[in-house]
């Protein structure tokens, strides 16, 4: 996905600004930043969720304004922070709902993400709705896998879970990329971005402040100190 000079609002409020970014195939990016830096605008936008303006090619196509359930079928699966799971329905009838039968013979089975969090086999008869949060979190990034996406955008996956938890998502991370899956990942955690990204891009004031690799980063204790370091 290749995108450019991509511009978003909210009402009158302009929050994006001419923001550039790629993700090639089988790669992950994280999108590092402080709240309100344009992250989460970033991820809305590429999925019809906001007013934008540029380009967002995909497969060749400028799909930018694209509805999220034009770009899902386009292969374009969607986390966001807020997980959206169906309530009342059971953690099996969740995954059902996110397998799409129209096209290939997906890649993933019930069984292929029972394995992957095996504690959602053993809730798989249970109401999402009584589902702790970091068993939300693994149901709503496997309901998005099971619709076989070629990349999969994740807002905060490890917000508020338990660090034992935090390394389970990590590890689904790393078998997106080793399956040939991107993933644009937006993350406050530092560790698991620099750990398990190719490259990362820092936003803050709804530009792209810096662009490189983990190694990169780490050299630039002035990219830190200025966009991503909580000031006292």
């Amino acid at each position: 996905m290749n995108i450019t000079n991509l511009n978003a609002f909210y009402d009158k409020s302009h929050i994006l600004h001419g923001v550039n970014l790629s993700i090639g195939t089988g790669e992950i990016v994280a999108l590092l930043g402080r709240n309100g830096s344009g992250r989460s605008t970033l991820a809305k936008a590429i999925m019809g969720l906001v007013h934008a303006t540029g380009q967002v090619q995909w497969r060749g196509v400028n799909v930018l304004g694209h509805a999220p359930f034009q770009m899902a079928q386009a292969g374009v699966a969607y986390v966001p922070e807020s997980r959206d799971i169906f309530p009342k329905l059971t953690v099996a009838q969740n995954l059902l709902l996110g397998q799409q039968t129209q096209h290939k013979q997906p890649r993933w089975s019930f069984e292929d993400m029972y394995n992957l969090f095996p504690r959602l086999r053993e809730r798989a008869n249970t109401e999402a709705g009584v589902l702790s949060g970091g068993e939300q979190q693994m149901l709503t990034l496997c309901r998005s896998l099971m619709g076989d996406p070629e990349l999969i955008i994740i807002d905060e996956p490890t917000e508020g879970l338990a660090p034992m938890v935090v390394e389970q998502v990590a590890g689904y991370l790393k078998m997106l990329k080793s399956k040939g899956v991107s993933v644009l990942l937006i993350e406050q955690k530092l560790t698991i971005a620099m750990d398990i990204s190719d490259r990362v891009a820092v936003m803050g004031h709804g530009r792209i402040a810096f662009e490189g690799t983990p190694a990169e980063l780490r050299t630039r204790a002035d990219v830190r100190q200025e966009w991503l370091e909580v000031n006292g």
